[in-house]
């Protein structure tokens, strides 16, 4: 159980952080510091093959086995598959089963220490007919191998806006065309993925860093064939997510849960790094090719885009993540001809999977890139291009959606175009080049279309005997501040300190299902449930104290003697419901899209070492729309987050694959931004309040992690005069972009 501070602690107000003492003193305890007594150490044997059919899994007969676990697929008492969205990815590859990437699990090992673990899985060898893989997008659109189906494709979607688009773009009088590549991202959060599962009877309980814990819960259910209350799922104190503990944890898990079941004892897993970068999902490769028609006034008059993603060996989340990549295809921008097609591809390399900004950053990329070059193409600045097309109230989105609140474009554009002024950066030279880029974005918040109806979030309030209020969601914290704000939340409407509020710690079997921790949805839709509920219980409060001559004047009194009166806790329980006007249409993808967006500007100031080729980022100005920042520390430090990750996506991060493997899987070499690559950020906190989020709040997780990287591409281009339309822009890129384009 976590509790607020005391304090002033009304939303609006930057509390300091709820579990932020516990944390910087290290009594915070992360699922490797759990304590545990006697309990064995797993660790998982994978495949070394990329694709194949598994003959055997063979035991060294000359090893000691007295003291070792070792689990195969046919011990699995339930379903053999990670159940999310499809039943494709096995939890171990079964004999006669097919292998479809490199360090894909097949067996488990566990023993009283991890290094005895690690030395008996050297003594399990894999027989394996191994066949020929696909390695990326390209052979697996022309089937070099089929792999998944009959054509290699996860999932298709396409859009369509207006009557012609092919008569639209022959009647353009510019068309900028291009095709526009990122690569995988590593999540390289700071705590390792990791597990611990214990049975007590037939009730199998696991512990471990996640953000989503009913996501593990369902997986379990099926995978164990187990009921609901048979599986308890826990999340304990998590070091960062970012998408990569979304839907991850539920394959170890698993594994945890089978090696416990079959020792009878409790199993710890947790990764090294190095079996982390390798083995986990990491951010879709994309390839977008875009085509813009113009009229020579700068006016844009068609959008043609077909978005391809790299979805490796099982579907997990792709389908989704490739969904939020189409409906960002088109950007903020007016059109009234727009096609947009997406295929989620599958290769024989680790599945790709969560990652912040969920298919958006590789088209925000992609859109950003074409309108610096449409811009330069009719001769107006970048700033004034963009005014001219962007979405404001009243206007349509790609999918015929009319914003009719919560529009900040012209707010944050203001934001930026003020701060900038008439600063423009220093002059270049022989050996420094420098130059300035600029994109602007938005970001759909909380699910996809009829998403949030289908999930029916929930959150509960409880008033306690001793007078304090409990907030019960499986909202997970994984460094993002939601215990923080859900305390400040409740505190606001039920009128009280946020010392008088605590969070339940986030197990299944304390905690509604409130939707995953994903999709900036957390202050958003859980936020308002969490608001909603808390006035509810205020006002049964209120009207008790009234009925029963309690004065009201002091809830948390009135409360405590409500409870004593009632003999018990006293709840209220509320269920999300979407705001009045959502109408999607799945089968045309066509409608609202996202009850409301974001929306945010970056511009990047950079300077090019032409010895070294190397970049620095001279400036950094980011505006972002929030709608409210409940704690606007907070929400500085997400969107600087997220600005930095984008920085370190568009120049330092480049994950290496050779034949399906991850040939790069260490922090030495797997490199992210350290503080020694972070800039001085500029974070414009702008607010246009969305009417049905928690005090006009709406999603920022996300938003900021879309737009840096392609300020970063125009600010090089703009510098150097050559374009970048692929990520990472490495020095040994730039040197042969330079080469190429002549420049010196």
């Amino acid at each position: 159980m976590t509790q607020a501070s005391g304090g002033q602690t009304t939303v609006g107000n930057s509390l300091p952080r709820v579990d932020g003492i516990a944390k910087v003193t290290g009594k915070a305890l992360y699922v490797d510091d759990l304590p545990l007594d006697n309990a064995l150490h797993g660790i998982t044997v994978r495949s070394k093959v990329a694709r194949g059919t598994l003959r055997a899994i063979v035991q060294d007969d000359d090893f000691d086995w007295s003291a070792i676990t070792v689990v195969t697929a046919e011990e699995i008492p339930g379903d053999n598959y990670i159940a999310l969205i499809e039943a494709d990815q096995p939890a171990l590859v079964p004999v006669g089963g097919n292998i479809r990437h490199i360090d894909e699990p097949v067996a488990l090992v566990a023993a009283p220490t991890r290094a005895l673990a690690m030395e008996a899985a050297k003594h399990i060898s894999l027989d394996v007919d191994e066949q020929p893989g696909v390695f990326t997008m390209e052979d697996s659109i022309a089937c070099k191998a089929v792999v998944h189906g009959d054509d290699n494709v996860f999932k298709r979607f396409a859009i369509n806006k207006g009557d012609d688009i092919d008569a639209a773009l022959a009647s353009a009088d510019v068309i900028i065309e291009n095709t526009y590549r990122t690569g995988a991202q590593e999540q390289m959060y700071i705590e390792p993925q990791g597990m611990i599962a214990e049975w007590t009877g037939d009730v199998c309980r696991i512990v471990g860093s996640m953000q989503c814990p009913y996501y593990v819960h369902k997986a379990m259910k099926a995978l164990l064939g187990l009921d609901d209350d048979s599986v308890i799922i826990a999340q304990a104190v998590t070091g960062g997510g970012f998408g990569g503990k979304e839907e991850y944890p539920s394959m170890l898990a698993a594994h945890v849960a089978l090696l416990a079941r079959k020792s009878g004892q409790a199993v710890k897993m947790i990764y090294d790094r190095d079996e982390d970068i390798a083995a986990t999902t990491k951010r879709h490769p994309a390839r977008v090719h875009h085509r813009l028609g113009l009229n020579k006034d700068g006016t844009i008059v068609a959008i043609d885009v077909d978005v391809v993603i790299d979805g490796g060996a099982y579907t997990t989340l792709s389908a989704v993540v490739l969904s939020r990549a189409v409906l960002h295809a088109a950007g903020p921008y007016r059109c009234a001809n727009t096609r947009i097609v997406g295929r989620a591809m599958a290769t024989n390399t680790p599945p790709h999977g969560a990652f912040r900004g969920f298919g958006a950053p590789q088209t925000t990329f992609a859109y950003e890139r074409q309108i610096a070059k449409a811009a330069r193409a009719v001769g107006m600045t970048p700033f004034e291009f963009r005014r001219k097309n962007m979405l404001g109230e009243g206007d349509t989105t790609a999918t015929s959606q009319t914003l009719t609140f919560s529009v900040g474009s012209s707010e944050v554009m203001d934001a930026v175009s003020a701060t900038l002024g008439d600063h423009t950066p220093s002059a270049s030279s022989p050996g420094l080049k420098r130059g300035r880029g600029m994109a602007f974005y938005f970001h759909g918040a909380g699910f996809t279309g009829s998403g949030e109806a289908y999930l029916k979030g929930r959150a509960t309030i409880d008033a306690m005997p001793d007078g304090g209020f409990l907030v019960r969601s499986s909202s997970s914290d994984i460094g993002q501040g939601s215990i923080t704000m859900f305390s400040q939340i409740a505190a606001t409407a039920l009128g009280v300190d946020a010392s008088h509020v605590s969070l339940v710690e986030n197990s299944t079997d304390r905690v509604p299902d409130s939707g995953p921790t994903v999709a900036s949805r957390t202050c958003m839709v859980v936020g308002s449930v969490v608001d909603e509920a808390a006035q509810k219980l205020r006002k049964r409060i209120e009207t008790w104290a009234g009925e029963n001559g309690v004065s009201a004047d002091d809830l948390a009194a009135a409360a405590k003697a409500m409870t004593a009166a009632t003999g018990g806790k006293v709840s209220e329980t509320i269920q999300y419901t979407p705001p009045p006007g959502i109408e999607w249409d799945d089968a045309t993808y066509t409608g609202s899209a996202y009850p409301v967006f974001g929306w945010a500007v970056c511009v990047v100031d950079v300077a090019v070492d032409m010895d070294t080729y190397e970049v620095t980022i001279d400036r950094c100005i980011h505006a972002v729309d929030v709608g409210k920042a409940i704690n606007p520390i907070i929400v500085k430090g997400q969107i600087e987050g997220g600005t930095l990750q984008a920085l370190g996506w568009a120049l330092l991060e480049n994950v290496v694959y050779k034949d399906g493997r991850v040939a790069n899987p260490t922090m030495t070499d797997c490199i992210v931004p350290t503080f020694a690559d972070t800039p001085e950020l500029e974070t414009i906190v702008i607010e246009v309040p969305y009417p049905y989020g928690p005090h006009g709040a709406k999603g920022v997780g996300e938003i900021p992690m879309d737009g840096p990287a392609a300020a970063v591409a125009n600010a090089l281009e703009d510098a150097l005069g050559v374009p970048f339309d692929e990520l990472p822009a490495l020095p040994e890129v730039i040197q042969r972009a330079v080469a190429a384009g002549g420049q010196s």
